[in-house]
C-alpha cells in the first residue's frame, strides 16, 4: 500500500495515434505501478469531444493528467493543447506533452503553450514514471485538500 489513502485511480488520457506508442505507455504505467484508468483518443478531435464530452462521451470523467502526442492526425497537439488551456473548464487539467525529440521539446518551449511538462518518445520507462510519480504526487497533494463545501 503507498502512502497516500486515495483510493480511486488515476484518470489519464492519453492522445495518440500509434498503437506501439499506447502499447508502451500502458507498460510504463504498470511498471511505475501507478492506479490508472487510461482512456484512449487517437486524434486532436477525439480528444476535444472526450474532454468535451460530445458524442459518444457525455460520461466520460474528467481527467486528472493528459499526455498528449503533438503529431496527430485531424488536429494536431498544438491545437488541442491552445484549445485545452483556452477552456475555463479544462485549463487546470495537466498536460504532459509526448516529443519525438530534444530540438521540438525545445521549440516548444519557445512557443510557451502552456504544457506543465515534456517528455520524449518512444516513452521511457525510466523518465515516464518520473514524470508521473511528480504527477502523481502533486496530484494527491491537491487531491487530499478537504472538499469545498461552497460556503
Amino acid at each position: 500500500m503507498s502512502g497516500h489513502g486515495v483510493g480511486r485511480p488515476i484518470e489519464i488520457l492519453l492522445v495518440e495515434d500509434s498503437p506501439g506508442d499506447v502499447r508502451l505507455t500502458r507498460e510504463a504505467l504498470k511498471e511505475g505501478k501507478v492506479l490508472n484508468k487510461l482512456h484512449l483518443a487517437q486524434d486532436g478531435v477525439q480528444a476535444m469531444e472526450f474532454l468535451r464530452r460530445i458524442g459518444k462521451h457525455t460520461r466520460a470523467p474528467r481527467p486528472d493528467v493528459i499526455l498528449l502526442d503533438l503529431n496527430l492526425p485531424r488536429k494536431d497537439g498544438r491545437e488541442v493543447l491552445a484549445e485545452i488551456k483556452g477552456d475555463e473548464n479544462l485549463r487546470r487539467i495537466p498536460v504532459v506533452i509526448l516529443t519525438i525529440s530534444q530540438a521540438e521539446e525545445d521549440i516548444l518551449k519557445t512557443y510557451n503553450l502552456g504544457a506543465n511538462c515534456y517528455i520524449n518518445k518512444p516513452v521511457d520507462l525510466e523518465q515516464f514514471t518520473k514524470v508521473v510519480k511528480s504527477i502523481d504526487n502533486f496530484w494527491f497533494s491537491i487531491v487530499t485538500l478537504p472538499p469545498d463545501r461552497g460556503r
